[in-house]
């Protein structure tokens, strides 16, 4: 089995010496080649150059980012791979994860160990047992998540965090609350929210001040704990939603109250909760922050939303 390694010399929980100690465990198991990502988006263009190489296997070292950069480069690889018949995943190479950044929401989301040594303990004896998962990805316009996206106040949280990290911050909970309350008490038209949500054949949802969209659960992890937006969310269905209306200072309370406590039981006229999705628009009168598995890519005024089937295999 030919497999690559795209590792991503910034992971927060590797050394030079445990990526060494890696690549010869994962040389006992396939025919790797390693290379290390150089800037944003070359783990995108090198997990595409491996699919159309005809690699069997890409392995991940880093956090959600550059998986979700090799997923965009295996799933936007030549089209003599796509259009070939049969479930997409299964004309692709499979996708290994080794959790190696602060968060990994995804690999946890697969059941994946939190210690990488662990985690490529997982991988190996998946290989040798032939052991994989086909799960759904979702699509934002033309670029694909694994776990979530979002327009609006998370997304705008996570434009504050990069920025702070820009500055020499360190990626913490506490960064990120810092964030989200800062956006929230500076940052957003409370009173005019501008995000609306269209579904074929549905009336539309209007008057949202965040809309956050989930492809599995749980939406992110603080420290240990899992946050549960939308519990049903699973890579095995469509997409599920979680929308905010008017963000007035004492429902936002409850609503934060709720998340750190109940988690998914979240409830009030000011929630609106969509399950198991197969397609959507979120439509904005003004340019909203728009994330994707935590990273922050710019504003958007229109995104259009879908849940690919049987889209990726995963080692797990």
């Amino acid at each position: 089995m030919r497999a690559l390694l795209v590792v991503n010399p910034r992971a927060t929980t590797t050394s030079e010496r445990s990526r060494d100690v890696l690549v010869r465990a994962l040389r006992s198991a396939v025919d790797l080649t390693v290379r290390y990502t150089e800037r944003r988006g070359h783990a995108t263009r090198l997990a595409r150059a491996a699919a159309e190489s005809g690699v069997d296997l890409v392995v991940t070292l880093g956090g959600d980012g550059t998986v979700n950069e090799a997923v965009n480069g295996l799933l936007t690889a030549s089209t003599a791979l796509t259009e070939l018949p049969g479930p997409l995943a299964l004309r692709l190479p499979a996708l290994a994860v080794v959790p190696g950044g602060s968060t990994n929401v995804f690999a946890r989301a697969l059941g994946m160990p939190r210690d990488w040594v662990d985690g490529t303990g997982v991988i190996i004896a998946g290989i040798r047992d032939g052991r994989h998962r086909v799960i759904n990805l979702g699509r934002a316009d033309d670029r694909y998540f694994t776990f979530t996206a979002g327009l609006g106040w998370d997304a705008a949280t996570v434009r504050g965090v990069e920025q702070a990290r820009l500055r020499g911050r360190t990626s913490t909970p506490g960064l990120y609350v810092r964030s989200m309350a800062g956006q929230f008490l500076t940052g957003m038209d409370r009173k005019n929210p501008p995000l609306a949500l269209e579904r074929p054949g549905e009336e539309s949802a209007t008057g949202l001040s965040t809309v956050i969209v989930q492809n599995t659960a749980p939406w992110t992890y603080v420290g240990e704990k899992a946050v549960d937006l939308n519990p049903g969310a699973s890579f095995d269905l469509g997409l599920d939603v979680l929308a905010l209306r008017r963000l007035n200072i004492p429902g936002t309370a409850r609503t934060v109250t709720q998340l750190a406590w109940r988690s998914g039981d979240l409830r009030g006229k000011q929630v609106l909760r969509l399950h198991d999705i197969a397609e959507f628009t979120v439509v904005a009168s003004r340019p909203q922050a728009f994330q994707l598995d935590g990273d922050y890519l710019g504003e958007r005024q229109k995104v259009h939303f879908v849940s690919v089937p049987s889209a990726l295999r995963v080692i797990c």
